[in-house]
């Protein structure tokens, strides 16, 4: 069954009714070629779904009734930040797609110093326009309950004291030899914030495709942050931040669980 999402205001829980309106109306209506009396998934962005049944459509609105609400948790209680040197658009793209799919709460784009793309002004707001629609239909494919932000983009300064807001914070780094990720997310503080925590919230830093340069991960070092290595290969910026996110995900019991 197809999933789509809505704003939480345009449910109405009381008379079990709710609209659709924007992109998604085409979509429905000449796409999937859904009409009158077909049901479909919705999802009201904060993790609550519902089978709803399509009342009516015109143009610009589909208005369907809530038949039943599916128990089912799909979202995580860790709570993933990756933040990503902004590497090159076709690279964005699976990032964002992989990413949403693999569980992340929310995609933090960064400038570093090997950052190629520069993105500015109105070519920025395109780029994100789209972007933000390739998270969207991603979360849709994968039944995600909520759909992944998008931030950023945020100078390599703003973004280490932006992680400050998480319990764990990890970097990989492809010159790091000491401390593998997984020895990172197995230490008694880490346990102790997942017995004591009902939802912790974990920070991931990727550099661009050039890495990140030696004084980035001495700042990094500096901040707190666990400076990791992923195993004795170097991974390109794009399979690095699916396989940390995988990784980490793991190790803290969410993917691969029951």
């Amino acid at each position: 069954m197809d999933r789509f999402f809505v704003e939480p205001e345009h449910l109405n829980l009381d008379d079990k009714t709710l609209y659709i309106d924007g992109e998604d109306v085409k979509h429905i209506s000449k796409v999937l070629r859904y009409g009158q009396g077909d049901e479909i998934e919705v999802c009201d962005s904060n993790g609550h779904e519902y089978i709803c049944r399509i009342e009516s459509i015109d143009k610009t609105r589909i208005d369907l009734s809530i038949v039943d609400e599916v128990d089912i948790n799909r979202e995580s209680r860790i709570r993933v930040s990756l933040y990503q040197g902004v590497p090159k658009s076709t690279k964005m793209d699976i990032i964002l797609q992989k990413l949403t799919e693999a569980g992340v709460d929310e995609i933090v784009l960064v400038n570093t110093k090997r950052s190629v793309v520069n993105i500015k002004g109105d070519k920025a707001d395109k780029k994100f326009d789209r972007w933000e629609r390739i998270i969207y239909e991603a979360a849709k494919q994968c039944k995600r309950g909520l759909i992944p932000k998008l931030r950023g983009i945020l100078s390599f300064k703003e973004a280490l004291e932006d992680m400050g807001k998480n319990d764990i914070n990890i970097c990989p780094y492809e010159v790091e030899k000491s401390l593998g990720i997984k020895e990172a997310l197995q230490t008694g503080q880490v346990k102790k914030i997942l017995e004591n925590k009902d939802e912790v919230r974990v920070g991931i830093f990727i550099g661009p495709e050039g890495g990140f340069a030696e004084e980035e991960n001495e700042m990094v070092k500096a901040a707190g942050i666990a400076s990791v290595t992923m195993g004795p290969r170097i991974f390109r910026t794009e399979t690095a931040s699916i396989v940390a996110t995988a990784i980490t995900l793991y190790e803290l019991g969410d993917i691969g669980g029951i």
